[in-house]
C-alpha cells in the first residue's frame, strides 16, 4: 500500500485506544516534552528504569509516543531498503513513504514505527526489543532540535564545570572506552554516548546530550575495572582469554547504567562545549599517541567523523522527509563548531595516554 495517509494508519492501530488504560510517563531533555504511553508493563518498566534521569511530571507535551505490541495492519506496507553509510553491510531499515508521514521498518526484528508531524506509534514485537523503542524516543528529540537548527554529531562527551569535551571518531574507534575512562576524573558528567545535539550561541557553543546510556562492546569492559560485574565471570574469564584483534571486533553490546557505576548525580544533558576530540589514531601504529590541536576549515576531512546523517525518521520544517542520498551539510557544521578547540588523536591506540591527556584537559583523577 502506497500513497495512504497516516490516517488510514492510525486508524488501524487505533493508538489512543490501545493506550487507554496505560499510565502515561513524562520526559524532559532541553524543556522538550514527550509524553510516553505504552501497552506493555514489562516493557514500561524497562523504560522507566532506562529513562529514569529524564522522567518529570506531568505537563502539555510537545509529542505523544504510543508504543503497542503485536497488531495486523489490514493492508500490506510497500517498503523498500534503506541504504546503509558506507562500510556498513547488511539490511537493516526500510521506508515505506505516506502522503503526510513515513513507516519505518526494522528489518531484522519485525518491528515498525509510525513518524509524522502528530504521530510517533511503535508497534510489533517492542516488548522484545526495548532498544528499538528507546531509540525511538530518542529519535523525537532529535528531530525537534535538528528543526531548530542544532545539528547532530556522532560523538560521546563528557563534562565538567568549565569544559565541554565530545570525542567522535570511526565506529570501533574507542570513544566510548575514552568517554567512560574520562569518567574517573573527579568533578566530570556523562553528557552522552553516541550522539551530540549542538548549536552555537553568540559567544558559546551549547550542547545537548540525548539520553543514550552507554551500549559498550566487551573489549570496553574488560579493559576497564570499575565496570567487573556488568557481565558474568565465565563470559569475562572467555573474553580475556580472546586474541586482542578478536576481542577488538567483537560485537556484543551490554547497556551501562551511569548511576549504577559511577554514582547518583554523574548525569548532565547539557553543557557549554569547548573541545572536541577526533580520535584519528590506529591499532597498528608505532607512532606515540599525541593529542594536537587543529583548525577544522583547514582539515574538513575529519568533517567524516563528526556529522551524522539523521536517518530515515527526519522530517524537516517543509515536511519534507530526510532520503538515504540527501547531502548532509558540512557548511552548517562548519559554522556551529567555529571557536571550538579541535584536536586531533594520531598515533597507535593508548588509551593511558588519552587519559592522561584528558586529565590534564579536564581537572585531576578521582
Amino acid at each position: 500500500m502506497s500513497g495512504s495517509c497516516v490516517q488510514d494508519l492510525v486508524n488501524a492501530l487505533r493508538p489512543e485506544h490501545a493506550t487507554r488504560f496505560s499510565d502515561p510517563v513524562f520526559l524532559t531533555v532541553g524543556g522538550y516534552v514527550i509524553e510516553l504511553k505504552c501497552t506493555s508493563r514489562t516493557l514500561l518498566a524497562e523504560l522507566l528504569r532506562y529513562f529514569q534521569h529524564v522522567i518529570s511530571a506531568p505537563s502539555e507535551a510537545d509529542m505523544t509516543v504510543h508504543v503497542l505490541g503485536d497488531t495486523e495492519l489490514p493492508f500490506a506496507l510497500n517498503y523498500v531498503d534503506w541504504r546503509r553509510d558506507p562500510g556498513k553491510t547488511g539490511r537493516k531499515d526500510a521506508i515505506c513513504n505516506l502522503e503526510d508521514g513515513r513507516m519505518v521498518l526494522k528489518i531484522r526484528t519485525g518491528v515498525q514505527f509510525l513518524q509524522a508531524p502528530a504521530w510517533a506509534i511503535a508497534f510489533g514485537p517492542t516488548e522484545d526489543y526495548p532498544n528499538q523503542v528507546i531509540n525511538f524516543v530518542n529519535t523525537q528529540i532529535l528531530n525537534h532540535f535538528q528543526r531548530q537548527g542544532w545539528v547532530a554529531c556522532h560523538a560521546a562527551a563528557v563534562c565538567n564545570a568549565d569544559k565541554g569535551l565530545a570525542i567522535s571518531g570511526l565506529s570501533g574507534g574507542g570513544k566510548s572506552t575514552t568517554m567512560l575512562r574520562l569518567m574517573e576524573v573527579a568533578g566530570t558528567h556523562y553528557v552522552t554516548n553516541d550522539r551530540l545535539l549542538v548549536c552555537k550561541r553568540d559567544n558559546h557553543v551549547d550542547a545537548l546530550g540525548v539520553p543514550k546510556l552507554p551500549r559498550i562492546n566487551p573489549g570496553t569492559i574488560v579493559t576497564n575495572a570499575r565496570l567487573a560485574g556488568i557481565i558474568n565471570d565465565e563470559r569475562e574469564e572467555e573474553l580475556r582469554n580472546m586474541e586482542p584483534d578478536e576481542l577488538w571486533h567483537l560485537e556484543e553490546k551490554y547497556d551501562l547504567f551511569i548511576d549504577d557505576i559511577y554514582g547518583p548525580g554523574r548525569i548532565s544533558l547539557n553543557t557549554h562545549l569547548t573541545d572536541f576530540w577526533v580520535l584519528n589514531w590506529l591499532r597498528d601504529s608505532e607512532a606515540p599517541t599525541e593529542v594536537k590541536q587543529v583548525e577544522l576549515e583547514r582539515r574538513p576531512d575529519l568533517l567524516s567523523a563528526i556529522m551524522k546523517s539523521p536517518g530515515p525518521f527526519f522530517q524537516q520544517r517543509t515536511g519534507v522527509f530526510w532520503t538515504d542520498t540527501s547531502p548532509l551539510d558540512t557548511d552548517a557544521y562548519l559554522r556551529t563548531l567555529t571557536g571550538i578547540q579541535l584536536w586531533e588523536v594520531t598515533g597507535q591506540i593508548d588509551f593511558d595516554a588519552l587519559f592522561d591527556a584528558g586529565t590534564q584537559l579536564l581537572g585531576s583523577a578521582t
